[in-house]
């Protein structure tokens, strides 16, 4: 059995109200959030999950507000002797634009995402203005895209599943590691999504969807399953992890 470790890469921030990660809770409270790449190293090819933010903004107001470096993409692959011409494999949990942004970058990577997706980004709702198309087009027409349309290994050990979440082809990717299963969640969230403070428990809510779903029932239902799953749970905005080299440690 092929076993990962994976290692976040903050390739950006975003500040917003934390309202935007814990659906009807915490509005009004200035939040700042680490943009991630995952580096997932084992096996024989160099895979990433998402590839974050083209230029982000490297401050230490962002650094200290995360507890961690923020990288550009270049800075952040050097980190592990790697370079974008080296990357064999990008996963998308969405794309959204910070989700996207150097897929260009990685000439020689195919590159998974859903079809659903795919089908967004080219075609947006009004209320989702975080689908640029312009960030894959290049990828697309290289015929660097792998179209996924059901839940699918794609490589030894790591395997996508469909978690229409936080958008409607949001892909969770479930990792095996020596620590057991880990995963990636397909949506934006951060720990406490999954994890509630008493207060919330208090009215019985085992989790909490994130502030923007795609059906907040649905949501609910899935987020369950996917922390029941989880030997190790990385949900995608989680700050703790931006102080962390690699998982498991």
């Amino acid at each position: 059995m092929t076993h990962y470790k994976i290692h976040p890469i903050v390739l950006g921030t975003k500040v917003f109200d934390k309202g935007m990660m814990t659906y009807q809770h915490h509005y009004g409270r200035e939040f700042v959030i680490p943009i991630y790449a995952w580096y997932l190293e084992g096996g024989d090819q160099t895979i990433l999950v998402d590839t974050g933010e083209m230029s982000p903004i490297q401050s230490p107001e962002r650094e200290s507000a995360i507890g961690g470096k923020i990288y550009t993409f270049e800075e952040g692959l050097a980190r592990w002797g790697l370079t974008p011409d080296a990357i064999d494999v990008v996963i998308h949990t969405h794309l959204h634009n910070d989700h996207c942004e150097n897929d260009y970058k990685c000439r020689n990577a195919v590159i998974y995402a859903h079809a659903q997706e795919l089908a967004h980004i080219h075609d947006p709702h009004p209320l989702d203005f975080r689908y640029l198309e312009d960030y894959i087009e290049d990828v697309e027409e290289n015929g660097q895209l792998r179209i996924v349309s059901e839940d699918r290994e794609v490589l030894p050990g790591i395997r996508l599943m469909h978690t229409p979440v936080h958008t409607e082809g949001g892909l969770s990717v479930v990792v095996d590691t020596a620590g057991g299963r880990a995963v990636i969640t397909g949506f934006c969230v951060i720990e406490e999504n999954f994890f509630p403070p008493k207060e919330i428990r208090a009215m019985e809510m085992d989790v909490i969807p994130p502030g923007t779903p795609v059906n907040v029932y649905r949501a609910y239902d899935i987020m369950q399953d996917v922390k029941a799953m989880a030997d190790i749970l990385i949900p995608l905005h989680e700050p703790k992890f931006a102080s962390v080299e690699t998982i498991p440690a």
